[in-house]
Formats: C-alpha cells, sequence, structure tokens
C-alpha cells in the first residue's frame, strides 16, 4: 500500500466515527447544557447592567455558578443515591438527568419573576435563583459527564467531546444571542429597561430547556458502568437517607460558615484598604479565597464528626468519596497526579476569567445588543462549531496531548486580539475578526481538554472522578473571574487583557511537561 493510500486510508477512519449514533444524542445533551451557562453570566449581565446593577456586583454574580466548581462534592449522591420511581422507571443517569433538568427550568422561571431593579432584596432573590440554577445544571453535568464517557469507547471520546461541545455552544447561542435579540425586538435597552421583556425572554428560555427533558427520555440507559455501580453500592434505604443527611448538613456547615463570615470579611478588607499593596483587587481576592477555604474546613469537619458518631456508614463514606480519588493517585502516581491537577486547575484560566467581562466589556465599547448577539453570538457559534469539529478530527488524528498544547497556545495568543479591540474601539470589523479568531481556538481548546479529562477518568468511577476534574477545572478560574470587574475598574481593560494572556503562559509549560512524559 502506498503512503498516500495509508494517508487516505486514515483519514477515512477518522472521519467514519462522525456516523455514530451515540453522536447525536450528544449533540442534543450538549445543547441542553449550555443553555443555562450563560443566563447565569453574560445574558444575566446584560440584563443587570440595563437595570441598573453596578459593573461590580454583575461580575459577583459569576459566583452563583460555583456550583459547577463544587459539583464534586455532591457527585457521590449522583452515583449513589437512587431516586423513587424515576430511576426503576428510566435508570439511574437518566433518572437523574431529568431531575436536574426540571429543576434547571423551575429555576429560570423563577428568575423570570424577580425584577432586579426593585432594590436590593430583590437582588438578593435574584441571586438565590441564580443559585439554583447553578446547581441544577451542574448536577446535569455531572450525569451527561459519565453518560457520555459510559456510552462509548475511549476511541470514541473525542468525537463525543466534539459533538457535545457543538450542542453545548448551540445551546449558548440559544441563551445568549437568541435571548438578547429577544430582548431587544420586545423593546428593552440600556436607555430603557423594561422588566416585563426580560421576564418573557428569560420564560422562552424555560421552554426552550424542555429539549433537554425530550432527549432524556428518548435515550437508553448506558450500560457501561450501570453494572459495576451496583455491584459496588448495594445499601440500605436508611443508610442512603443518612448519607444524604451527612451532605445535607456538611452543606450546611459550608453555606453558614461563608454567609455568616460576610460581615467580618468586609471589616477586614477595610482595614486592608489603607495597606498599599493589599487595598486592591488582589488583596480582596486573596480574604475571599480564605472564606472559601475556611467554609470547606468547617464542612469537611462537620462530616468526620458525624463520621466518628457513627452517624453514617464509614465504607459508604470511604468508597463514595475517597476510594475515587485513591484510584487515580494509584494509577498515575502522586507526582504525575499533581501535575495532572495543575494542568486541570488552570487550562481554562485565561478563557474563563476573559468571558466573564466579555459582556459588559462589549457594552462598554458602545456595541449595541443586536450587534453583540449577531457578531460574538451568531457568527462566533459558526467559528466554534467549526473549532469543535477541526478540534475533533485532529485529536482523533493527532492525538489529545498535541492538540491539548495547541490549544493552550491559541487561547492564549487570541487574548491579546481583544486588547487591541479596546484601543480601536466600537470597530464591527475589528469585532468579528476578534471573536472569529477566540471562538475557533476555543473550540479546538475544549474538545481537545474535554478529551483529555474522559480519558484521565476511570470505568469504576465515572461520575465522581470527571465531576473532580471538571471542578477543579473551573473553581481558581472563577474565583478570579469574580474580580475581573473589580480588576478592569481598576487598571482598565487594555491592561486586563494583557493579563489574561499572560494568565496562558504557565499553561503552555504545563501541557509540555505532561506531554513529555506522556
Amino acid at each position: 500500500m502506498s503512503l498516500r493510500e495509508k494517508e487516505n486510508r486514515n483519514w477515512r477512519e477518522t472521519l467514519k466515527p462522525w456516523l455514530h449514533p451515540q453522536a447525536l444524542a450528544l449533540l442534543f445533551l450538549g445543547f441542553s447544557a449550555g443553555l443555562p451557562i450563560l443566563l447565569i453570566f453574560s445574558t444575566l449581565s446584560v440584563w443587570l447592567r440595563e437595570a441598573g446593577v453596578v459593573r461590580s456586583a454583575v461580575t459577583f454574580f459569576s459566583w452563583a455558578a460555583l456550583g459547577y466548581s463544587f459539583k464534586f462534592l455532591w457527585a457521590p449522591l449522583v452515583d449513589l443515591l437512587p431516586l423513587p420511581v424515576l430511576t426503576k422507571l428510566l435508570g439511574r443517569r437518566r433518572a437523574w438527568m431529568i431531575l436536574a433538568q426540571l429543576c434547571m427550568i423551575a429555576a429560570v422561571i423563577w428568575m423570570s419573576s424577580v425584577d432586579p431593579a426593585s432594590g436590593a432584596a430583590y437582588l438578593t432573590i435574584m441571586a438565590c435563583a441564580a443559585v439554583m440554577l447553578g446547581f441544577s445544571s451542574a448536577t446535569q453535568d455531572i450525569v451527561i459527564d459519565a453518560y457520555r464517557i459510559e456510552c462509548a469507547d475511549e476511541s470514541l471520546q473525542a468525537l463525543l467531546a466534539s459533538m457535545y461541545i457543538a450542542g453545548y455552544r448551540g445551546g449558548m447561542l440559544v441563551a445568549g444571542a437568541g435571548s438578547l435579540f429577544l430582548a431587544g425586538y420586545l423593546g428593552t435597552s440600556v436607555d430603557l429597561y423594561d422588566y416585563k421583556s426580560w421576564q418573557i425572554t428569560y420564560l422562552s428560555m424555560a421552554g426552550v430547556m424542555c429539549c433537554g427533558v425530550v432527549t432524556t427520555l428518548v435515550i437508553s440507559e448506558p450500560r457501561r458502568g450501570s453494572a459495576s455501580t451496583s455491584e459496588r453500592y448495594n445499601y440500605t434505604v436508611f443508610e442512603y437517607f443518612k448519607f444524604v443527611a451527612l451532605f445535607l448538613v456538611s452543606a450546611a456547615a459550608f453555606a453558614s460558615t461563608f454567609f455568616f463570615s460576610g460581615s467580618l470579611v468586609a471589616e477586614i478588607k477595610q482595614a486592608l484598604s489603607a495597606l498599599p499593596f493589599m487595598g486592591g483587587a488582589g488583596g480582596s481576592f486573596l480574604v475571599e479565597l480564605l472564606r472559601f477555604i475556611t467554609a470547606i474546613v468547617m464542612a469537611g469537619l462537620v462530616a468526620v464528626i458525624m463520621v466518628q458518631l457513627k452517624l453514617v456508614d464509614r465504607s459508604m463514606v470511604r468508597e463514595t468519596y475517597l476510594e475515587p480519588i485513591r484510584d487515580f493517585f494509584v494509577r498515575y502516581g502522586g507526582k504525575s497526579a499533581l501535575l495532572l491537577l495543575l494542568l486541570i486547575g488552570f487550562y481554562r484560566l485565561s478563557d474563563i476569567v476573559l468571558g466573564v467581562v466579555s459582556n459588559v466589556f462589549y457594552l462598554d465599547m458602545g456595541f449595541t445588543k443586536n450587534v453583540i448577539a449577531g457578531v460574538t453570538k451568531s457568527f462566533g457559534l459558526a467559528m466554534i462549531l467549526a473549532g469543535g469539529i477541526l478540534g475533533g478530527i485532529l485529536t482523533v488524528r493527532f492525538g489529545v496531548n498535541n492538540i491539548l498544547l495547541l490549544g493552550a497556545f491559541l487561547s492564549a495568543a487570541t487574548n491579546v486580539l481583544f486588547l487591541f479591540l479596546a484601543r480601536v474601539g466600537a470597530d464591527v470589523t475589528m469585532l468579528t475578526l476578534v471573536i472569529g479568531a477566540d471562538n475557533l481556538s476555543a473550540g479546538i481548546a475544549t474538545t481537545a481538554f474535554v478529551a483529555f479529562l474522559s480519558s484521565l477518568t476511570s470505568a469504576s468511577f465515572t461520575a465522581v472522578q470527571y465531576a473532580i476534574f471538571s471542578s477543579v477545572m473551573t473553581l481558581f478560574p472563577k474565583l478570579i473571574g469574580g474580580y475581573s470587574g473589580t480588576m478592569v475598574s481598576s487598571f482598565g481593560y487594555e491592561y486586563f487583557f494583557l493579563l489574561t494572556a499572560i494568565m496562558g503562559i504557565p499553561v503552555m509549560f504545563l501541557v509540555w511537561t505532561v506531554r513529555s512524559r506522556s
């Protein structure tokens, strides 16, 4: 066989899996997963800005999605706990999937019923609804990720990741460009805020979310992983109840520590503001990080006390929380496992930090909502779909680690383009160029990264391990992203975008190190 014939055969083998029946399922599940995220982030940011909420408070709303970063805490519940009636009818994965989707719909309807311009109390209610949406959406992600890994062999994971990303971005288009187009059409704007327009818009998004419910009812329960899960977890109803109680009490300890420390944290920030190097965003970030760590430690202490008092089965806690972690470190070794966790934690840093403030940036530059929707969402979707498909093909053809390195480089490089856009101002041509390059690179990087994370999971702990990886992936970027508005206010958009590009340099070094070891 000639070299040309061999290459053609390799390309045919690369493209053939795209006809796999699970690909279409992941496309629609990805769409369902992509819908909620912008209703918490950029679309909600536009709504809040039009309602007169200050920029720093708008970006703080990104913390409503911290459920994505802490979903590893309740992933064992999703993996372990059978739901009454639903599990028997639909199976373990689909039962949790449809429950999460119904909760998402309820949360969006709740958000639509609140006008954030009515005062601080209503803004708090909006934040609670946003937290519910983030929690429900993160739960759906846990199940979809487990389903994606279990429904096909490892050789198809890059393909399924590509289709998932394509569907995910389609959901983001509807929740982003679609909602902005609809809100603008209904008559709301920065100069003339209209709550009813946003209410109808969010109710429409709740209706679109029914697509996920229909998909869940159509697909079949995956066979891989279900049998091993059933063999590992065989407890009584009372033991399940105690395990849920452990989670709820620990979660209450976390929430109480975090929220009741608010006044103390405010005093510390006020005291630090008098210091020359601690009064800005850096000092505030360190204080908030310490606040999160303290809350997590308190939740852990409560859990340990409950286990020591035998209020919950010790082996149950060990098998659900500790065994997935031990399995990961045993398979990869201590140093390599820590290196992998560092890469996972910082790979998306520059993209997420920039993304939190992106829509506010477009508005501040003078772009209208229609331009934002048309260029950053519609055209941007086409480019990110192209990047996702290209990333899937390249990953299958050249391997995950090589495309992971390419994605890290492109993500950092394209962030520099936002700096030039900030200098040029409201230039639609420049905006189109920047969005096209940024979204193409994001599609490549995200597809390779999802396939990379999937390859790290064990079939015995699919949901829990992937939840840990994806939580680590977003934890620090979201914590830092909550201060993106403050950073912009402190030293401007140009230096902010340059900083996000610099954040990508250590990531490339980490990818290169992991690539060299594999």
